[in-house]
């Protein structure tokens, strides 16, 4: 229906009977449990919306229609709000305009749920770009909010709030005029209202402006923060909460204001920390874990330490909500199912290639397993874990001069009757494991002993939490005698892997991984245990574990690589994991972790995994193909086919990488009988990084183990490669650096034509600032290698790169990688001298990184040395190493004797 102007204001539009009792009969039904009943409830209002005054009927529910019962009529709002969300642009204009006028004068209905439903339908209108468009609606709003009725100031501001949570940007650009010069000024003079709601509110949507530093709240910054010191003891805890949350943020973004009121701030959170409402507790704690990451986090809580200790450390008792939603008191429950919601999504790392180092295994470690222990049923963010959390980084920011206020709290902790306070105590010690590690050395001959001993502990809650403490501290372990922790440490751990409760079965489970990850070939001599236990866990495991079984099993073949390859292991550890792989349907996610772990044993077994490939890689290429052939149809018709779920793919080509570089050459037939080439052609090119970075990975593997498939493809692979040197893309840019060093060595003298697709980013990128190490490692590798096998190409742009060529790799342990980029360097010094006078004394400090060069690599070395040494003569040479820091001096003299 279309209306000309006149009519329109006078239109008035009425419901026919029957159509309403249409529509509230299905608005009936949708609230049956029932699926099939909400099934064809769906099909039906996909079909009423081919009326152009469905809507109408749907908010004349929801306003005007009291004699209904009140969930009925917010479900009305709710529907028209999804219709909003997907159909707006197609409403007939009178239709907007009705639903318009109807929300802003039923903003102050009588009931809560429907004044909430109608700010809902407000807000998602608002954020459909319909602010422009409905220029009333803030002033509207604004005026409504000193209506002497409390309904309708409620009700405009529950709707503010929520567009200023909805539309904060907008909000603050110049699109409409800067509303929020008058709108916060207006808030602020709510924070003193009588009502608790409405101060809460009023504070609600000051504080989506701090984080964006909006300028009208920073020209008010001053009063703001005076009103929050104001509502500082406020009798509602929401206010509290608003107030504490405003305070976290300011610390951020405007310290300078907070610094003079610090100390009294600072009590305040103290009791805020304490305070009887767990979410305001909540909300104050995060305050500490925000202060920590400032620079003057040190001086400022110093004094501050005797008091917040111990409030962190009684935060860090479980509850006893925390205990009933925990089911704390049910010790044995390995034989009940999971429920599917207790199993997290998880997601796939793709692989980077990475180098090895020196100071091996202090690389930038991922944190990322080291999380708080996991009381998954409770809300995942309480104020036990931001307890634990905030003593963590503090424990980082004071390291070992914590221990005066920790210590004679956790001896009386550690050994209490009471298992909840027990418990609390070691969590203390785990949280504290890294920063005051130090410290806490001379106590741990008598803790860890202790703490093996707490792994047999009555209450699974004990043992759950034990497994995670003693796993941050593997690395001490690891460092003694084995006889003296690690096995009593491993035995204990072995068991409660196969414990009778299902939270203790997981902590077990993270835990061994851990040390597996810090003991690596230590482990060896109890690899026939170890596996013992693992199969055992198989039989016995319900879904969730397994997931988390298959992590510690591929965390161990990292860990002892070809020490698995034993028959009497592999005959041990393969039959269940293939009875799973062979379990599984290719839609399941539960492949994913399993194609991981397989990775990981492929690569550890090498040719022990030979009777087992042919059918994990034709799976692995069915997988590829399958999900490729889905993205296809999906591109074509988007209407008809879902998108395919990407993983599949990845996690596949991952296990393809593994099994080449474990099976090496053996895996050439296999590739031979495959289109795997012509897949990872789609592959490199597809939208997604971490598709394009798992495939460069793969072509870098395959390009080592059978480059005779590799090579007819080279031409066009190369120019794919090129594009990808792109370091926006990190790990995409990383793996197609590797590989195209990976085929250049193969390549040999025919690399000459792809050089100019390749070098100049490779130049660009080594002389990035704040590139990250391992990408820099890769880059300096791959550019000494196009070196070596085509030396007139790549020497002429030599001093562009030298010097971060030479400090990326002076860190890295001597290998075959680092030996054949190093050759590259000398020849291309050879063609072009020049390129070097400049940071001759990077080259001399690179040389000295070597620790055994092979002998004609050391004749190589010495034959530069020498040559520049005669070159610039005895008197100049001794003036320039007189340069040299003292251990690179005795270095060069001793092995090369320059």
């Amino acid at each position: 229906m279309v209306w000309d102007r006149q009519t329109k204001m006078e239109y008035e539009w009425k419901p026919d009977e029957q159509g309403l009792q249409q529509i509230l009969q299905l608005l009936k039904e949708s609230q049956s449990p029932d699926t099939t009943i909400q099934r064809t409830v769906q099909q039906k209002l996909e079909q009423l919306n081919q009326y152009p005054d469905f809507n109408n009927y749907l908010i004349f529910v929801l306003t005007k229609l009291k004699s209904e019962d009140e969930p009925t009529r917010s479900l009305s709002g709710l529907i028209l709000k999804n219709n909003v969300k997907a159909h707006f642009q197609n409403f007939p204009n009178g239709v907007t305009d009705f639903i318009k006028s109807e929300c802003l004068n039923n903003i102050g209905d009588a009931s809560p749920l429907i004044r909430a439903t109608v700010g809902i339908l407000i807000t998602t209108i608002a954020s459909k770009g319909e602010l422009q468009n409905w220029p009333d609606l803030l002033p509207k709003l604004c005026s409504l909010l000193d209506s002497e009725d409390y309904n309708t100031c409620e009700g405009a501001f529950g709707a503010l709030q929520k567009i200023c949570e909805d539309s904060a940007e907008i909000l603050d650009s110049d699109v409409l005029d800067r509303p929020l010069n008058i709108m916060i000024p207006k808030f602020l003079q709510f924070f003193k209202h009588s009502s608790p709601k409405i101060r809460s509110h009023a504070v609600a949507c000051v504080n989506q402006f701090i984080i964006s530093r909006t300028q009208a709240l920073m020209l008010h910054i001053d009063s703001f923060i005076e009103n929050l010191f104001a509502l500082a003891g406020d009798e509602e805890p929401e206010v509290r909460k608003n107030v504490c949350r405003a305070l976290v943020m300011l610390l951020e973004v405007r310290m300078d204001r907070l610094l003079p009121h610090m100390h009294n701030i600072v009590e305040y959170m103290l009791q805020r920390t304490q305070d009887n409402d767990e979410n305001v507790a909540l909300e104050a704690c995060e305050f500490w874990l925000t202060l920590a990451d400032q620079p003057i986090c040190k001086d400022v809580l110093i004094r501050h330490l005797p008091k917040l200790i111990p409030v962190l450390v009684n935060g860090m008792k479980y509850s006893d909500i925390d205990i009933i939603l925990l089911k704390g008191d049910v010790e044995e429950d390995e034989t009940i199912p999971d429920s599917e919601q207790d199993i997290r999504p998880r997601f796939h790392r793709s692989r980077t290639v990475a180098q090895q180092h020196d100071e091996d295994g202090i690389e930038e470690e991922d944190d990322d397993d080291d999380e708080m222990d996991d009381d998954d049923t409770i809300s995942d963010w309480n104020l036990r874990k931001c307890s634990a959390a905030a003593l963590d980084v503090l424990a980082n920011v004071y390291r070992d001069e914590l221990l005066p206020h920790i210590l004679p709290l956790l001896k009386e902790l550690l050994f209490h009757r009471e298992w909840v306070v027990k418990e609390s105590g070691i969590l203390v010690l785990g949280a504290i494991a890294e920063g005051c590690m130090q410290g806490m050395i001379p106590y741990l001959p008598e803790l860890i002993p202790h703490l093996i001993q707490c792994l047999s502990d009555k209450k699974a809650l004990v043992r759950s939490i034990t497994c995670w403490t003693l796993s941050r501290y593997a690395h001490w372990v690891v460092s003694q005698p084995p006889d003296t922790y690690l096995k009593p440490l491993m035995t204990e751990l072995l068991k409660r892997i196969l414990d009778s409760n299902k939270r203790v079965q997981e902590a077990a489970c993270s835990a061994f991984a851990t040390l597996e990850e810090e003991a690596c070939t230590e482990l060896v001599p109890y690899l026939a245990y170890i596996l013992d236990t693992l199969v055992f866990a198989f039989s016995k495991y319900q879904h969730k574990n397994l997931l988390i079984l298959y992590d510690a099993i591929g965390t161990l073949a990292d860990s002892v690589g070809h020490h698995l390859n034993k028959p009497e292991y592999i005959q041990m550890l393969m039959p269940p994991l293939i009875q799973k792989w062979n379990m599984l349907k290719d839609e399941d996610k539960d492949l994913f972790p399993l194609l991981e772990c397989l990775s990981s044993v492929a690569t550890a077994l090498q040719s022990g995994f030979l009777p087992y490939c042919e059918p994990v890689y034709q799976r692995c290429v069915n997988l590829v193909q399958k999900t490729l052939a889905q993205a296809m149809l999906n591109n074509a018709q988007p209407d008809q086919y879902e998108a395919p779920d990407k993983d599949f793919m990845i996690v596949a080509l991952d296990l393809l990488s593994g099994l080449a570089e474990g099976l090496g050459g053996n895996i050439e037939q296999l590739v031979a009988r495959s289109n795997i080439l012509t897949l990872m052609y789609q592959c490199m090119q597809d939208k997604m990084p971490e598709v394009r970075q798992s495939s460069f990975a793969l072509l870098g593997d395959l390009t080592k183990a059978c480059f005779q498939h590799v090579k007819p493809c080279i031409a066009d692979f190369m120019p794919i490669l090129g594009t990808n040197l792109n370091p926006e893309f990190i790990s995409v840019c990383n793996n197609a650096t590797w590989a195209i060093g990976e085929i250049s060595i193969q390549m040999g003298i025919e690399m000459q034509p792809y050089i100019p697709m390749v070098l100049h980013q490779l130049v660009e990128i080594i002389n990035r600032p704040n590139t990250p190490k391992t990408l820099l490692e890769n880059t300096a590798i791959t550019i000494g290698r196009l070196g070596y096998v085509c030396p007139q190409e790549v020497a002429p742009m030599l001093q562009q790169f030298i010097r971060p060529w030479c400090t990326s790799l002076r860190n890295i342990r001597d290998n075959e990688e680092k030996d054949s980029a190093f050759r590259g360097i000398c020849t291309m010094i050879s063609v072009n001298p020049s390129g070097v006078i400049q940071d001759f004394i990077f080259f001399c400090d690179a040389v000295a990184s070597w620790i055994s060069p092979k002998d004609d690599l050391r004749d190589m070395f010495c034959k530069i040395l020498h040559g520049f040494k005669n070159q610039v003569g005895d008197e100049n040479w001794r003036r320039f190493s007189d340069q040299f820091p003292l251990p690179l001096k005795e270095r060069l003299a001793a092995f090369y004797g320059v």
